[in-house]
C-alpha cells in the first residue's frame, strides 16, 4: 500500500529524506491508508466515544456514581439494561472518588452493547437513577506485528521519490532506468516473510556506478568511521565479497548478519512509512532495498539505494551492541502513539542515520547517512556544526534539517551507554503494555496480563541461575588455579 509524502532532497548527500516527516504525515493524516486495526471510536448524541458499532448494535464504556441514599438506583439500572436489551460485557465497583461520601458512595465502570436507535433514551434512563454518567473512551492501540510473518503487513511505502512520480528523480526521464527500478521492486512486492531472498543480475553500468561510490567512500573510511564500522566492513569483503568488482546480493549479507548478530534482511520496493520500517526493527529484520541510483548522479541518490544500504547501515548491524541499540527503538515503537513514533523516528534519525560517537578520544561516525555520503561525512567531522550530548528526552524534539547537512550532531559516548539511555526513554513512552522479544519463535510477546509477566520473570531466574551456576564453576577453577600456584611455590622453596 503506497501514500505520498516526504520533502526535497538536498543535491550532494546520499538519503536525505527521513523518517520524521512521514511520521509526522501520518500522524496529520486522517483516514490513511494502512494494515487494518481494531475499530476507531464513533461519536452519539451528547455522550462522547461509543465504539464498534456493528450490525445495528454499538459498544460503551460507562461510568457512573451511586450514592448512599440511592442504593436502589442498581437494581433499577439492571431494570433499564433489561429493557433495552442491552448485554453487559464487563462491570466493575469501587469507592467513590469526587463525593464527600466516599466510604459509601460506589462508582460502577461498566462496558455493554445496546441498540444504536435506543442509545439517547438509554443514557436518559440510566441519568434518571444514577449520578454522573459519562462515557470513557477506550484506550486504542495502533495495530503491531507479534510475530515476524506479519512483517508482511508492513509495507507501506512513501512514494514521493519514486522515479516514476519526482520529477527531479535523475531517472524520472530514463525509461530504461524506470523499468529497470520497477522490476527489481518487484522482487520485493512478491517476497514473503520465509521465502529465499531474490537475486539481481547486476549490469555492467550497475556495477560502475557501485565501483565509484564504494572507492571514494573507502579511501576516507578508516580516519572517519567508528571502529565498529570498519570491523563490520572488514569482514563483509571477507565472507561476503564486498568490493569494487561486485554489488553483493542480499541472501550472502542476511545469512552473514544472522550468524554474528542475528539480523537479517528482508527486499523491500522503497522507503517505508515510519512506522513499518520501526517494527521491522523489533525482529531484528532490516528492510533493504535492491535497487542502484542512477548512474548520472552516483554520489546522489533522493531515495534509499543499495549504496545506502549495504554500505552505510550493513555493517554497523554486524556489530552486537549497535544491533541491540537498533531493536530497542523497533521495540519501543510496537503499539506507540503517532506522536511517540514521531520522537522514535527523530532519535533515528540523529543516531542510526546521522549519529556520532566518543573513541579513545575522538569523535567518529556511526550513522548510515553519514557514512554513505562522502560530503557530508567530511563536513560531520570538521570544525563547523555543533554537537550535542545525546540526551533522548532532547534529541527526541531537536528540529532536523532535510535540504542540507545538519547543523547539529548527537554524540554517545558508547553504543552501551546510548542503549542504556534509550531503554529508560522507552520506559516513558505510554502504553498500557510492554513488549518482549522472543528469540527461538521469532515473536513479540504482549506483556499485559500478571500471568504473562509472571512466567517472563521465571524464564530470567531459569537464565540468571545458569550464569550463577557458570561464575561459581569460574569461581572455583581460578581458585584451584591459585591453590596449585601457591602448591607450586612452596615446592620450589623447599628445593
Amino acid at each position: 500500500m503506497k501514500t505520498e509524502g516526504g520533502v526535497q532532497p538536498a543535491p550532494f548527500s546520499g538519503r536525505r529524506q527521513s523518517l520524521i516527516e512521514d511520521a509526522r504525515r501520518e500522524r496529520g493524516s486522517v483516514g490513511s491508508p494502512g494494515p487494518p486495526g481494531p475499530p476507531g471510536p464513533s461519536r452519539y448524541g451528547d455522550m462522547g466515544f461509543v465504539f464498534e458499532e456493528k450490525d445495528g448494535r454499538v459498544t460503551l464504556n460507562l461510568l457512573f456514581t451511586l450514592s448512599n441514599e440511592k442504593n436502589a438506583g442498581f437494581f433499577k439500572t439492571g431494570k433499564i439494561f433489561e429493557t433495552f436489551e442491552a448485554k453487559l460485557l464487563h462491570i466493575e465497583s469501587r469507592p467513590g472518588r469526587k463525593s464527600k461520601n466516599s466510604t459509601t458512595d460506589l462508582e460502577f465502570f461498566m462496558k455493554c452493547e445496546v441498540h444504536s436507535s435506543d442509545l439517547d433514551v438509554f443514557i436518559n434512563s440510566l441519568k434518571r437513577v444514577v449520578d454522573d454518567v459519562r462515557s470513557i473512551p477506550e484506550e486504542k492501540v495502533p495495530w503491531f506485528p507479534r510475530q515476524i510473518k506479519d512483517l508482511d503487513r508492513c509495507n507501506m511505502l512513501v512514494t514521493k521519490f519514486d522515479p516514476d512520480m519526482d520529477q527531479d528523480h535523475p531517472g524520472y526521464s530514463d525509461p530504461e532506468y524506470r523499468k529497470r527500478r520497477a522490476f527489481i521492486s518487484e522482487l520485493a512486492f512478491r517476497y514473503k516473510q520465509g521465502d529465499q531472498l531474490p537475486t539481481v543480475q547486476y549490469t555492467a553500468e550497475e556495477v560502475s556506478t557501485w565501483r565509484e561510490v564504494y572507492l571514494q567512500l573507502r579511501s576516507i573510511y578508516p580516519s572517519l568511521a567508528c571502529w565498529q564500522f570498519l570491523d563490520g566492513l572488514q569482514q563483509l569483503e571477507t565472507e561476503c565479497g564486498y568490493g569494487e568488482e561486485r554489488i553483493p546480493q542480499l541472501r550472502d549479507i542476511s545469512a552473514f548478519l544472522k550468524e554474528k548478530t542475528g539480523f537479517q534482511l528482508r527486499p523491500v520496493a522503497g522507503l517505508l512509512s515510519a512506522r513499518d520500517f520501526l517494527s521491522s526493527l523489533a525482529f531484528r529484520v532490516f528492510q533493504c532495498t535492491q535497487y542502484i541510483r542512477h548512474a548520472s548522479a552516483p554520489m546522489h541518490s533522493p531515495e534509499p539505494d543499495c549504496c545506502h544500504e549495504l554500505l552505510g547501515h550493513i555493517p554497523m548491524l554486524a556489530d552486537k551492541e549497535f544491533a541491540q541499540f537498533s531493536q530497542e527503538i523497533g521495540l519501543a515503537s510496537l503499539g506507540a502513539s503517532d506522536e511517540d513514533i514521531e520522537k522514535l523516528s527523530t532519535l533515528y534519525w540523529f543516531t542510526v542515520e546521522f549519529g556520532l560517537c566518543k573513541q579513545n578520544g575522538a569523535v567518529k561516525a556511526y550513522g548510515a547517512g553519514l557514512l554513505s555520503s562522502y560530503g557530508e561525512l567530511v563536513y560531520a567531522l570538521s570544525n563547523e556544526p555543533e554537537y550535542k550530548p545525546f540526551v533522548p528526552e532532547e534529541t527526541a524534539v531537536q528540529p532536523y534539517q532535510d535540504q542540507t547537512y545538519q547543523p547539529v550532531y548527537f554524540v554517545s559516548e558508547s553504543f552501551e551507554d546510548a542503549k542504556t539511555k534509550m531503554r529508560r526513554y522507552s520506559a516513558t513512552i505510554k502504553r498500557p503494555f510492554a513488549v518482549r522479544y522472543e528469540p527461538f519463535t521469532c515473536s513479540v510477546e504482549v506483556l499485559d496480563q500478571p500471568s504473562k509477566i509472571q512466567t517472563a520473570l521465571s524464564q530470567i531466574r531459569d537464565d540468571l541461575k545458569t550464569l550463577h551456576s557458570a561464575l561459581e564453576k569460574f569461581s572455583f577453577s581460578e581458585e584451584r588455579e591459585q591453590m596449585v600456584c601457591r602448591e607450586r611455590r612452596v615446592m620450589q622453596e623447599e628445593k
